[in-house]
């Protein structure tokens, strides 16, 4: 088996644009992979025809080699546009592994080492307006975990206001959900250390599963002065690293108790599947970032189901899209993913349905200010 060809695709899924790699052989078999890069679709697509010409002619199983090579022998290696390309292709590599092999890719990476894949969900993200309402309907729908935050207009209010602000919509989630749902807060690494740990503070009463990026991801001091401060709850950080070297640190120093490495960005199964044995031995726990479309939720749960460490995964519910794309949907029960024992990752996409959900301007937010108008973090 050889691959002959390389086709990307973009479509809306909300609340961003998916990005979708197809690779064809001459058996005529193909593999699905995604890298999604909201604000930076063009650019992902290209760097996949770039870094795909490689493939081309080559046998689709030898995944690690050409991972080796694609990643190495561009001289200029890593970073989020280029470890998205590869990631995509590395998805449907695995893709096409596991078909040939008629085996799910979880069983291909030493799985299954759970029954289900635990998801939480957002409610109120980017909008906490939306918090109550969206908080209720993953209640109805026997979701036990979300994740809020990411207030992009917090940025221009005082300090004390935001904290306060921020404290009173996450003690209104409490009172939603009740006591044995899980909250994890996204901070998007807009504080100050000083900041985030009052910020953490004024949240301890509402018990957060995790609270997420408190700082900027090169920011390794500063998440070592909210470990020496004493922060109140766990910290998970990790979604805008992009492989195991970037990681090491992290783990070395001890600054996180859960990491979230991104199968669209951070080199795709391969290098996750690393990412993930590299946390085992600091004991820390793996949560996959994956706001994304179907084919990163598929790779993200096939590493759950074949890794010890996984925590709980992120599901966007992407209504209608999601479900529209797939040829076969995957069951949700009680907010748990449940992975279909096919070939590969199980999922199939309908170009129709790709074709007829043209792309969108990004939804969501690509701007924050402070109350002077200076540029804030989103």
């Amino acid at each position: 088996m050889r691959i002959t060809e390389l086709q990307t695709f973009e479509m809306w899924g909300e609340p961003r644009n998916w990005i979708f790699v197809k690779l064809i052989t001459d058996e005529g078999a193909h593999g699905w992979g995604e890298g999604t890069l909201e604000g930076n679709e063009a650019t992902v697509r290209t760097a996949i025809h770039q870094l795909g010409r490689y493939l081309i002619g080559k046998d689709p199983t030898a995944v690690e080699h050409h991972w080796q090579a694609m990643f190495r022998h561009g001289f200029w290696r890593g970073g989020v546009v280029l470890n998205s390309a590869l990631a995509a292709l590395d998805q449907a590599m695995w893709d096409l592994r596991g078909k040939l092999a008629g085996l799910p890719v979880y069983r291909l990476l030493g799985g299954p080492t759970r029954e289900r894949v635990r998801l939480y969900t957002h409610v109120g993200i980017y909008d906490p307006s939306k918090m109550v309402d969206d908080a209720q309907r993953d209640l109805a729908d026997g979701f036990s975990a979300m994740k809020t935050g990411a207030w992009a207009g917090d940025t221009s209010l005082s300090e004390s206001r935001a904290i306060a602000e921020f404290a009173a919509r996450v003690e209104k989630l409490r009172e939603t959900v009740g006591s044995d749902v899980e909250i994890m807060i996204d901070n998007h690494g807009r504080s100050r250390p000083s900041t985030a740990l009052r910020l953490m503070q004024a949240l301890a009463p509402y018990r957060l599963y995790w609270f997420e990026e408190p700082t900027q991801p090169d920011d390794l001091e500063g998440l070592l002065a909210l470990r020496a401060a004493g922060a109140p709850m766990d910290l998970a950080s990790g979604e805008r690293l992009y492989s195991k070297w970037d990681y090491r640190p992290l783990l070395e120093k001890r600054l996180v108790d859960v990491i979230q490495p991104d199968l669209c960005h951070a080199g795709g199964i391969t290098e996750c599947k690393k990412i993930a044995a590299l946390a085992e031995a600091y004991y820390v726990q793996v949560a996959p970032h994956s706001p994304q479309g179907p084919v990163s939720t598929a790779a993200a749960a096939h590493l759950a189901m074949a890794v010890p460490n996984f925590q709980i995964l992120e599901f966007v519910r992407s209504e209608p899209w999601r479900d529209r794309v797939l040829k076969e949907p995957w069951p949700v029960e009680r907010g748990h993913l449940l992975v279909p024992d096919r070939p590969g990752l199980g999922v199939d996409l309908d170009e129709a349905v790709i074709e007829s959900s043209q792309p969108r301007t990004v939804g969501v937010p690509r701007g924050a200010w402070f109350s002077d108008g200076s540029v804030a973090d989103v």
